[in-house]
């Protein structure tokens, strides 16, 4: 009797990209029919949040499954340490083959040189950095929505890519993996984009930017004044970033499944955190709210998944490398838990972001949000409310 072939696994991994931000999700604005088709297909996590809603913490949480600071990632510019157990080791010691490509951002960092730029989009990852993956290739960051810098594996200097970043970075998976064809191990493969992060005013590929006058507002943003301004300003561009990236993914996703055995593939799709856009008068991330921590993840393909069903379970990213595990193994994965852990481990003194550090938890129908000291912030009835109105504790 055959064994079971184990499955391939895609992990396509956004930045910035909040859960309600999606067609299927019921975002009037949102331009996503590959996304929606996905859905369709998927298990969606509808209550899928992040334990970080800021990149580094995001990201290292999500390869180690250890949630930070006690990954060794504490403030913005610590590295994940070199010795750091990801996913990538243990699907190599499960027999899989690895690969990541685009976006690092825990790796060391000058914290002189700009956010936005080449300076950290040509800064070399080194081997020994680079999470145990068996292929590399990438940037740091950077913020370069087009003409990325990439270098890795077969890359030893950075070298520009013409075009936008998210086709750029799906072509290059794709080669990958097809390069693959003599190899008899299964894959697990990790694309990481930096869309549909600022700077909202870079090209988004072939999509213009919206108007800013015809977008509609959730009821929390406030009108008539510079948080309503502000907000559609952003979110013109915002949204065409979305669009964007959902064609790339789109094509990603339909060469998936007519190439070599890649129909035996496991596909999810989600962001590390999202952006509050004007809503309770805020902007970026960092904050305990529901634009800012609630994050899209679809599955398809798992063991048990039902296509096009959904889920209310309190998941979140921390939890992406055990569902993969399973998975490899064969196994459906159920999420035990009522509620979900999420938190600031440190402030982050960059424009807009919170102000604060904070802990708390989210189930499906409550929120609560505590200091640092352990006093309480704030309270959230999920269910009564979901515009989510801030109520004092």
């Amino acid at each position: 009797m055959s064994l079971p072939v184990a499955p391939n696994i895609l992990w396509v991994v956004t930045t910035q990209w909040r859960a309600q931000a999606c067609g299927y999700a019921g975002d009037v604005n949102a331009r996503t029919p590959c996304l929606d088709a996905l859905a369709a297909q998927s298990v969606n996590y509808a209550q899928a949040v992040t334990p970080h809603p800021f990149g580094p913490f995001a990201r290292a949480a999500l390869l180690t499954g250890v949630r930070s600071p006690e990954n060794g990632v504490r403030d913005y510019y610590d590295p994940l340490p070199n010795d750091a157990r990801t996913i990538a080791h243990e699907m190599r010691d499960r027999g899989y083959a690895t690969a990541f490509f685009g976006k690092w951002g825990v790796g060391a960092r000058d914290k002189k040189a700009p956010l936005v730029g080449e300076a950290h989009a040509k800064t070399i990852v080194p081997e020994e950095a680079r999470g145990g993956f068996e292929f590399w290739e990438g940037f740091e960051g950077g913020f370069l929505l087009n003409d990325p810098w990439l270098h890795g594996t077969r890359l030893p200097e950075p070298i520009l890519f013409k075009g936008y970043q998210a086709e750029v970075l799906a072509e290059r998976a794709e080669s990958w993996w097809l390069s693959e064809g003599d190899d008899p191990r299964p894959w697990f493969c990790m694309v990481s984009l930096e869309a549909p992060h600022p700077p909202y005013i870079s090209p988004a590929g072939e999509i213009s930017a919206y108007d800013p006058c015809a977008l509609v507002l959730p009821a929390n943003v406030p009108l008539g004044g510079e948080a309503e301004a502000k907000a559609r300003t952003e979110m013109a561009g915002y949204y065409a970033h979305i669009e964007a990236t959902d064609w790339c993914i789109g094509q990603l996703l339909s060469n998936l499944r007519t190439e070599r055995d890649c129909a035996n593939t496991i596909v999810v799709f989600t962001s590390v955190h999202g952006d509050m856009h004007g809503a309770h008068g805020l902007f970026r991330k960092g904050w305990p709210h529901e634009e800012s921590v609630r994050v899209p993840l679809l599955v398809r393909g798992a063991p048990g998944a039902e296509t096009g069903g959904g889920s209310d379970a309190a998941v979140s990213l921390v939890d992406l490398p055990a569902m993969t595990l399973a998975w490899a193994e064969g196994h459906a994965w159920r999420c035990e838990r009522e509620r979900a852990e999420i938190s600031m481990p440190s402030v982050v003194a960059l424009p807009h972001q919170c102000d604060r550090v904070w802990h708390g938890w989210r189930s499906t129908t409550r929120k609560e949000i505590f200091n640092a000291d352990g006093t309480p912030w704030l309270a959230f009835d999920l269910a009564a409310d979901p515009g989510e109105q801030r109520s004092r504790v």
